[in-house]
């Protein structure tokens, strides 16, 4: 889904592994989501990290940020509850 949108596979690959997110593939509007993601994932979205959304998103694109974001938190925990595995639907990236 991710590459229907334009993200290359070096960014897609720096999302998927472990450990902190490598920055030299994002722009700060896409390092501001992504910590974003990991705080409502799996701390709090604090003062400071509100304003740093707030200076790259409106009013409309927080709220649909944050929908997606506590939409998927929510699926993946009710499919880890109810043992779902993966659908296998990304392998990674593919040799061309």
């Amino acid at each position: 889904m991710g590459s229907e949108h334009g993200l290359t596979t070096e960014q897609l690959m720096a999302v998927v592994v472990d450990g902190p997110i490598d920055p030299q593939f994002f722009d700060d509007r896409q390092m501001s989501a992504l910590r974003y993601a990991d705080a409502m994932t799996s701390a709090d979205v604090d003062d400071a990290m509100f304003a740093d959304v707030r200076e790259h998103f409106d009013d409309e694109a927080i709220v649909e940020l944050t929908g997606v974001i506590a939409w998927e938190n929510s699926s993946a925990r009710f499919n880890r509850a109810l043992r779902v595995p993966s659908q296998n639907l990304w392998d990674g990236p593919t040799e061309a």
